[in-house]
C-alpha cells in the first residue's frame, strides 16, 4: 500500500504538467492568431515610422467651395450668442457631406463670424469652414498617402474609439503571447540550453544601446 503513493503522487504530478502544458499551448497559438495580422503592420509601420522621412510621399490637398442654401444658412446665422463649441446641425452637416465630400460630424467651433469644423483623420487632415453671414463655405482635404495613413494607425492618431479599442485588446493578446511563450520557454530549457541566454541577449541588447547610445 505504501509503495502505491509515491507512484500516484507521480502520476498526478504529470497529469498536472500535462493539463498546464495543453493550457499553456492552447493560449499561446488562440493568443498568437488574434494578434497575428496587427504584429504584422505594427512591425511594418516600425519599420516605416523609423525612416519616416524616406518613405513618405507628398502631401496632396483638394480644395473646394461652395455656398449653403438659405433655408440651412438660417440654422448657423450670426447671433448674439457667446462663442461655444458644438455639433454642426444635422441637415447642415448632411448637406456638408454630400455637396463637399467631407464628414459633417464632430465638434465644430462656433464664433461670431464663422463655424469652423476640423476633421482630422489617419494619413491626413482636413477642415470646413462656413461663413454665418453669407454662407460661403470652403474646405481643405489633404492626404499624404497610404504609408502614413498606416504609420497613423500604428499611434492611434485620429483613429477614433473603435481603433483605440482594437490597440488595447490587440496589446492583451501580444501580452499572452509573450508570457505564454516565456512559460513554454520554461518548460523545454532543460532540453534547449540556448533557451536562456537568447532571452537574456534579447534584454541585454537594447539595455546596451540605450545606454551608450541615446543621450
Amino acid at each position: 500500500m505504501h509503495g502505491t503513493a509515491p507512484i500516484q503522487t507521480q502520476k498526478n504530478r504529470k497529469s498536472a504538467r500535462a493539463f498546464w502544458m495543453k493550457q499553456l499551448h492552447t493560449w499561446h497559438w488562440v493568443s498568437s492568431a488574434i494578434s497575428l495580422i496587427g504584429l504584422l503592420l505594427f512591425a511594418f509601420t516600425g519599420i516605416t515610422l523609423n525612416h519616416a522621412a524616406d518613405v513618405e510621399g507628398a502631401p496632396r490637398t483638394v480644395e473646394k467651395s461652395a455656398t449653403l442654401p438659405a433655408n440651412l444658412l438660417r440654422q448657423v446665422a450670426a447671433d448674439d450668442a457667446p462663442d461655444a463649441k458644438k455639433p454642426l446641425p444635422a441637415p447642415v452637416a448632411a448637406w456638408v457631406e454630400n455637396s463637399i465630400g467631407q464628414s459633417g460630424a464632430g465638434i465644430a467651433e462656433w464664433s461670431a463670424d464663422e463655424v469652423y469644423l476640423a476633421l482630422p483623420r489617419p494619413g491626413g487632415d482636413g477642415w470646413v469652414a462656413i461663413d454665418r453671414h453669407s454662407g460661403a463655405v470652403t474646405s481643405e482635404a489633404t492626404s499624404r498617402g497610404w504609408i502614413s495613413y498606416l504609420n497613423d494607425l500604428h499611434k492611434g492618431r485620429n483613429a477614433g474609439t473603435a481603433w483605440t479599442w482594437f490597440i488595447d485588446i490587440f496589446a492583451v493578446a501580444c501580452f499572452l503571447f509573450a508570457l505564454t511563450g516565456l512559460l513554454l520557454l520554461q518548460l523545454h530549457a532543460k532540453k534547449r540550453p540556448s533557451t536562456w541566454p537568447l532571452v537574456a541577449a534579447g534584454l541585454a541588447i537594447p539595455a546596451i544601446l540605450a545606454i551608450l547610445f541615446i543621450h
